[in-house]
């Protein structure tokens, strides 16, 4: 049997299939995937760490019956001239189009005692990457957690506030010093180490052994559980092996074709325009993209706009495109509790900017970045919320997708208002929207005060 094939069963397998499953309810699809549990939503494993969630909770919806999932099945090899891929239960599945969705592996550190003679991480220890990770950590006793980018922020914060003591280690002075700048860094440090994380910027973890690890300074710290946020690496073998073009990750172009135009590639594994977006809204988008070309539709990949929300109620963190651009104006403002810095081009477009302690500004100027439209004149009144942020006449469209996790747009939103939930708790209750990550939660209550003010007309 040929048709479709894809390989993972990540978030950017997963909306692939649905995707196509909707376009074409008779397109033939086989899944490969290496896990033996059904697919399920990645994002939400900090909350799964920090007690929040059930593992079964994060189980996404399964498939039709037109669709085959191997699951508990590795892709061994792919023969591109007999279009098989070859699994490690014996198989070869033909394919007339192989999407490669292989995702991403955590980079580990040079660390001793983090890895057993056999090559798997020691016990007390693991890259949270998947459901097994985190069962095999401790469910109680003092975390460390090794790396301040958003993952390693995002977990330390989830931890503590299940009740564990954590500290945070991050070689660099500066917490999530690949889209912060220092003063926007010195709140986040600050804000987390308010709610009782203890943070150590600029040291490293030496040595790991159970029940303790030992820092670069000589200090021993007290630990039950190791968890590493380094940063991921993508998933190329297969596609290395198969001859195709791997830089960093697997070439595609804007058609998402590897190297072989047979041959697709999307979410963390792919390389586009010489970038590997390694975000899950560029997952989707790809996932969108691809599902609508193999099904006779239209559609060229373009790149995700880059956009970093921690999750979780605090603290309210936004980056949005490019903060290092170079603009013809930049808009700062700082206090105590709060910080924007806005880069914008001549015509007054947000090209980047950062933004801590202002969720509806955040909200709105993610509106305006995703479609291009001016901010307003006045910039201080358009960071305090002292008059509508919004643009006018020009308003993002209905189709809009707000909440990237479940499909809901704007319009979705307007007309859940119109039908009696006019709160945002409410929208949320009605479209499920925030319920995946939780990264829109800001912009489904800055676009509940809009409606409140259009009366949703």
């Amino acid at each position: 049997m040929s048709g479709i094939v894809v390989i993972g069963t990540g978030p950017a397998g997963h909306r692939l299939v649905t995707r196509l499953r909707r376009h074409d309810g008779t397109a033939a699809v086989r899944v490969i995937g290496a896990e033996r549990r059904p697919a399920y939503n990645r994002v939400l494993l900090t909350d799964v760490l920090a007690g929040r969630l059930r593992p079964g909770q994060l189980e996404l919806p399964a498939h039709d019956g037109g669709v085959r999932v191997h699951q508990g099945v590795t892709a061994l090899g792919i023969d591109r001239r007999g279009r098989l891929v070859h699994t490690d239960d014996g198989r070869a599945h033909g394919y007339d189009r192989l999407v490669l969705a292989t995702g991403a592996r955590p980079v580990l550190p040079v660390l001793r005692g983090l890895l057993r003679p056999d090559g798997g991480m020691a016990e007390g220890a693991a890259a949270v990457r998947t459901l097994a990770d985190a069962a095999r950590l401790p469910g109680e006793g003092p975390a460390v957690v090794l790396g301040g980018g958003v993952l390693g922020v995002e977990t330390a914060l989830a931890l503590r506030r299940s009740g564990r003591d954590v500290v945070l280690v991050h070689r660099n002075r500066r917490l999530m010093n690949r889209q912060l700048d220092d003063r926007s860094a010195d709140l986040l440090a600050g804000q987390v180490r308010s709610e009782g994380v203890v943070v150590e910027c600029g040291r490293r973890v030496r040595a790991f052994a159970p029940g303790r690890v030992l820092l670069d300074d000589g200090r021993t710290v007290p630990c039950a559980a190791l968890l590493v946020c380094a940063g991921v690496r993508p998933v190329t073998g297969l596609a290395r092996t198969a001859g195709l073009a791997v830089r960093r990750g697997v070439v595609v172009d804007g058609l998402l074709r590897t190297s072989d135009p047979r041959i697709h590639a999307i979410g963390d594994c792919a390389e586009y325009d010489g970038t590997v977006a390694g975000r899950v809204t560029a997952a989707w988008d790809q996932a969108d993209t691809l599902a609508a070309l193999l099904t006779g539709g239209t559609g060229h990949y373009r790149g995700t706009p880059p956009a970093t929300r921690l999750r979780g109620p605090r603290p309210e963190l936004a980056v949005i495109g490019r903060p290092d651009a170079s603009g013809a104006e930049t808009v700062l403002l700082s206090d105590s509790e709060r910080y924007a810095r806005l880069v914008l081009d001549a015509g007054g477009r947000l090209l980047g900017g950062i933004l801590f302690g202002l969720p509806e500004a955040a909200a709105a100027a993610g509106q305006h970045y995703a479609h291009g439209l001016p901010l307003p004149p006045a910039r201080l009144a358009f960071l305090l919320g002292t008059r509508p942020v919004r643009t006018a006449p020009a308003r993002p469209a209905d189709d809009l997708v707000v909440c990237h996790c479940n499909i809901v747009t704007r319009g979705q939103l307007a007309a859940a208002w119109r039908s009696g939930s006019t709160s945002a708790a409410e929208l949320v209750a009605a479209t499920r929207a925030t319920t995946g990550c939780g990264g829109c939660l800001a912009e489904i209550t800055e676009f509940s005060r809009e409606l409140a003010g259009d009366g949703a007309a």
